[in-house]
């Protein structure tokens, strides 16, 4: 390995992954598994991942690639030739774990498919992520974040009641397969620690957005309605929502009595505490525009800071509503290292975030930043497959790596 990427150390080091992924949802499932410690060679074709194109850019490097691209190899393969399709089959045998985010059926076009790495590495646990799944009705259908978003019910349920429906503000249908992936890699490991077994994770995005909308799922299935979009407040509970302050904004979650009555003291209204409109959760639900009112004669008066102070004071959860900059840069996220500086001589002062768990048996790694394309094509095949040098430029002219 090169010097700025050296073999990583944590909870899964000595574990080989090879990753065929690109763009989002692949991944960032490889990232969150390099965080702790894999080995994550990522194959890229010879015109790299189409994320090292897509802004913002500085000095030439993608923003979005470099965080989801943190901590691995590359290695450029023109999968579209017998022998780069040959060496990544021998990198998979080696593998622990294969994960691939094509369309279903083009891993096996490219002969890097399930059985195909199966036959070699009975043992390998290959994951797949796509739109839909590796089968059904759907699962030819291309998939964008939107478009999963859109189908999973979750733009339905997002938004003001009198609007459209709302895209969230985060590539979620994205990041939570990726997560769900890597959670499937882990325990497909654990099984095979436990029987011998690899296996292959069928990663649907569809499926795991409709995990993610655990709440508007449970709805449903308990009372046969879809959930509406009520904007900035909870669908079940109140006051649980977005409230204006003198200057802004700040959220407020009451879900029990004493907490209400604790409110209703701060605000100085202690007799909605025993108003039959606000007696329970679903009543003060029922009942939201009043209470919202109420409270907001209170705090319309305050600002955001003086609001969130005499809550914090009564023991009733509130914040303030953060930028992502806020957030970040909060002295709470400094402690907990949530972004870490990364050497990297092409972008200067770069921070990049690693996976948020930490462990007490294990120090966390430092981050390094995302490779430069096919910057470990040549030093992977010798050390990992035992090419000669003469063998590794002759597969160049060829043109296995690309022209």
């Amino acid at each position: 390995m090169s010097a700025e990427h050296p073999l990583p150390t944590g909870p899964l080091a000595g574990l080989r992954i090879v990753d065929f992924t690109r763009v989002l949802s692949g991944p960032f499932c490889t990232a969150l598994l390099a965080d702790l410690g894999a080995e994550v060679i990522k194959v890229e074709p010879p015109q790299g991942d189409d994320y090292r194109a897509i802004g913002p850019m500085r000095n030439g490097e993608s923003a979005l690639f470099n965080v989801m691209n943190r901590n691995k190899h590359s290695v450029v393969l023109d999968l579209k030739l017998p022998d780069a399709q040959a060496l990544a089959r021998e990198l998979c045998a080696t593998a622990d774990v294969v994960v691939e985010n094509f369309r279903p059926g083009v891993a096996d076009k490219l002969g890097i498919g399930y059985a195909a790495v199966q036959a070699s590495n009975p043992r390998v646990v290959y994951a797949s992520i796509s739109g839909f799944g590796q089968t059904g009705p759907a699962a030819h259908r291309p998939a964008y974040d939107i478009v999963l978003q859109a189908m999973s019910g979750l733009m339905e349920a997002t938004g003001s009641p009198d609007g459209p429906p709302t895209l969230v503000g985060e590539a979620v249908s994205d990041v939570v397969s990726g997560l769900f992936a890597s959670w499937g890699v882990l325990a497909a490991l654990l099984g095979r620690e436990r029987n011998g077994q690899g296996t292959h994770v069928d990663v649907a995005m569809l499926d795991a957005t409709l995990a993610f909308t655990a709440t508007s799922v449970s709805r449903f299935l308990f009372t046969g309605r879809n959930p509406v979009r009520v904007g900035n407040r909870h669908p079940l509970s109140a006051p649980f929502g977005v409230y204006a302050a003198a200057d802004g904004h700040y959220v407020l979650a009451v879900l029990n009595n004493k907490l209400f009555a604790q409110l209703c003291a701060v605000i100085g209204q202690p007799a909605l505490a025993t108003d039959p409109r606000f007696a329970t959760d679903e009543l003060r639900s029922l009942n939201e525009p009043a209470l919202r009112a109420a409270i907001e004669a209170w705090s319309d008066a305050l600002t955001v800071d003086q609001v969130v102070s005499h809550l914090e004071a009564a023991a009733v959860p509130t914040a303030p509503i953060w930028n992502v900059e806020q957030a970040l840069n909060s002295p709470q996220s400094q402690h907990r290292g949530v972004l870490q500086a990364v050497d990297d001589p092409q972008l200067p002062g770069l921070r990049l975030p690693s996976q948020p768990l930490q462990f007490s048996a294990y120090e966390r790694a430092p981050v390094q930043r995302a490779p430069r394309l096919g910057e470990h094509t040549d030093v992977t095949l010798q050390r990992v497959l035992g090419l000669a040098a003469d063998k590794v430029a002759e597969l160049r002219a060829l043109g296995a790596f690309g022209h």
